[in-house]
């Protein structure tokens, strides 16, 4: 028996930006289809007004909420999210348990609004240490969501992209060892069904608030011909304007991805004639 077509059903429009502001006119295949978001910059927010550097988290969660319906509205097809990193575990007890807490929560809070919006949510990290209240709403936001096709959010949480590549690098050892590939048929394209999210494409624009400018471990792989946007602009002060800003500097840039065309070279004859470096 043929499995009955999948019905769409109808999804919310994002909610708009409260100045009312619409999204550049930028041409859809200058258009990045991944944008990857490291959200740096909640703690310096909160140190400057004499906060705690839980209250530059709490903030940045309506940052993130306005970057996504941006996103949509301008038509990126998927973003990836650095929420809590594998060397996030460092930092204080007290700022982890609140991390912990606060992610399970913000994915609890917001998994109806996304799913309305028709935002597809996938979780991209690793199992030990997570907390098992946190995976359970990954999951759950995954399953939920699955169906939607207007945006798919890369949440990523206990990820580091050197712990991704090691953990793909060692499960394509085990096939080989079962006698399941060959060594000499690896290649890019077969590592690359090992990452955590192989249908996810990789990343065009790269963009880190707060202005610092590192990777920090994030999505590297993804990342090998992306280009890079650093904003001066602190998390919990940043919106979709900001991600428009950095789509915009995207559009702008040439791709080249290894190539590149000839120069025009002057003949000889038009050396003479301008009296430049042919002249003689």
């Amino acid at each position: 028996m043929s499995k009955s077509p999948r019905v769409q059903r109808p999804v919310q429009p994002p909610f708009p930006h409260p100045s009312g502001v619409r999204p550049p006119d930028i041409p859809a295949d200058l258009v990045p289809r991944h944008v990857a978001l490291v959200m740096d910059g909640d703690g310096r927010w909160a140190k400057q007004r004499g906060l705690p550097r839980t209250e530059g988290h709490k903030e940045g969660e309506s940052s993130l909420l306005d970057v996504i319906m941006g996103a949509i509205e301008l038509g990126i097809p998927y973003l990836s999210a650095y929420a809590f990193s594998t060397e996030n575990w460092r930092r204080h007890p007290d700022e982890v348990r609140f991390l912990m807490g606060f992610n399970r929560d913000v994915i609890h809070r917001r998994r109806d609004l996304l799913n309305d919006t028709g935002v597809r949510i996938r979780w991209a990290g690793r199992r030990p240490k997570l907390w098992r209240s946190v995976i359970k709403e990954l999951e759950y936001a995954e399953q939920l969501s699955d169906d939607n096709t207007v945006l798919t959010l890369q949440f990523c949480v206990n990820y580091g992209s050197r712990s991704e590549i090691v953990d793909a690098a060692a499960a394509i050892a085990a096939e080989v060892a079962a006698g399941k590939i060959r060594p000499d048929k690896i290649n890019e394209r077969l590592f690359s069904r090992y990452l955590y999210e192989p249908d996810i494409p990789d990343v065009d624009l790269f963009v880190r608030s707060s202005g610092e400018q590192r990777l920090s471990n994030f999505l590297l792989w993804q990342s090998a011909y992306a280009e890079l946007v650093f904003l001066d602009t602190l998390w919990p002060d940043f919106d979709r304007r900001h991600l428009w800003q950095a789509c915009e500097i995207y559009a702008a840039r040439e791709r080249r991805f290894g190539g590149a065309l000839p120069n025009a070279v002057r003949s000889a004859a038009e050396g003479d004639l301008a009296g430049g470096p042919l002249a003689r």
